[in-house]
Parts: structure tokens; sequence; C-alpha cells
């Protein structure tokens, strides 16, 4: 049984990770952390240094300023982490990076099988078309989320750049008036209504396009990939690891 402290319970990604673990006889959790206070079947604390009971490993989906906290208390107490919050500075994911020289932190932006298919399906599509087509990414979230791009949209982006060095990554062309270069990747976001979150890659070539497009049509699906996560973690050695790592495994 794998015992997860939940970073983020009281928010929506935390129930449906709270309904995902109550349909599973692996998984329990065991404490939650969030800065509203809110009651649980469990206990919830506010901040991680009041969390007195014992977990195997921390489930992140909150908010990138709770992460030195967060962080610290992971190393104290030798956690593995699994960090599915979005919207991190480059500073803060370069300390990711470094805390898992000391436990082991699994980090992606987005927790879908779906999704990590579509990453690899368009770096196949970057190494046959990238001479002759140009790369745009399309993004569509709800009206709520806070950070644009994506997280996903960065990670489809830095995934497709593996198969196109010389790639630059273009947000905004309103402000400027120029032809397209050819290794532009232009990143579009769509924020409206009650959208889980749509992610399409266009390839647009002379007169063909070839479009790879995932639609999550609810959160149940990044809840479940972060509990396999969870699970995949637990008695890990320290480092970095990956949807990429956990489909492989």
């Amino acid at each position: 049984m794998v015992r997860i402290l939940l970073n983020g319970c009281l928010g929506k990604m935390g129930q449906a990770v709270e309904t995902c673990v109550n349909s599973r006889d692996d998984v329990i959790i065991s404490a939650g952390v969030d800065i509203a206070e809110g009651d649980r079947v469990y206990p919830v604390s506010t901040c991680f240094i009041d969390v007195k009971e014992e977990a195997d490993v921390i489930l992140d989906f909150s908010n990138p300023l709770v992460l030195d906290d967060m962080l610290s208390y992971a190393v104290e107490h030798q956690l593995p982490i699994v960090i599915c919050t979005t919207g991190f500075s480059d500073e803060q994911v370069n300390k990711i990076k470094e805390t898992s020289k000391q436990i082991p932190v699994f980090y992606s932006g987005n927790m879908s099988l779906g999704i990590n298919l579509l990453i690899e399906l368009s770096k196949m599509a970057t190494r046959v078309l990238s001479d002759s087509f140009d790369i745009e990414i399309l993004e569509k979230h709800h009206n709520l989320k806070l950070d644009a791009p994506s997280g996903t949209a960065i990670m489809i982006a830095d995934a497709i750049s593996e198969e196109k060095a010389d790639a630059q990554y273009v947000y905004d062309r309103h402000a400027y008036r120029k032809k397209r270069e050819k290794n532009e990747i232009g990143i579009h976001s769509v924020r409206g209504g009650t959208i889980v979150g749509e992610h399409e890659v266009i390839f647009a070539g002379h007169d063909e396009v070839v479009s790879i497009k995932h639609t999550a049509q609810s959160k149940g699906i990044f809840a479940s990939g972060a509990v396999n996560a969870a699970v995949y973690l637990k008695d890990k050695p320290a480092g970095m690891y990956d949807m990429g790592m956990l489909l492989k495994g």
C-alpha cells in the first residue's frame, strides 16, 4: 500500500486524485496539504510544517508559490515527490532539478498517456517534415487556468526541439510585421468556458496540413496518471523521472 501526501488536496485536481485513489486498493491518501482550510476524510494541514502523518510519496497538484516549502519538506523527510503543478519559472525548474539529486522527483507537464503519445508522434513527424513544414502548437483550456501557455504546450515544444535544434519559440506575432521564419515554433493559447484541455500540433506544408491532436474530456485521466506515477516512484533512487520512463517501465 502506497501512502500519498496530497498537496493541493482541496482543489479540483486534488479531488480528482481522491476519487481515483478511492477506486484502487494499492494506494491511500494518508494526509493532505492546502493553503485553504477544509475538511476531508484524512487530516489536512495548511502548511507542510504542520504535517504529522507518515507518507511514502508526495503528490503535488497545487501552486508554484508553495514549491520551496514542499521541496524542503520532501528533502528533510527523504520523500519521493510527483510534481504535476505547472507555471514554474526557469529558476524554479532548476531548483526542482537540483532537488532530484537528493530525492526521486517525477516531473511532467502532463500526466496523460494520450498526451505523451502525441509527443512521441510529434517528434516522429518533426524528423520527417520539419525541413519543409511550419510547426504551430495550439492549446485550449478553461477560463480559470492561470498560466499560459500551458505546461503541456511547452513540454510538446521542448520535445519537438530535440529533433529541431535551431527551433525558436514564438508566442505573439502582433508586435512585429515580418515573414515567418522556418525555425519558428508558434505557441498559441485559448482560454474559455470549461475546456478541460486540448492540444494540437499543426505541421503546415505546401498544399497540405498534418495535425496531431489530443482532447482531454475529464480531469480523471490526469489524476490516474499521477497516481500511477506515485506508485511507480516509491522506492526509486534519487533522480529525475518522467512519463516516458513510466510508460517504458
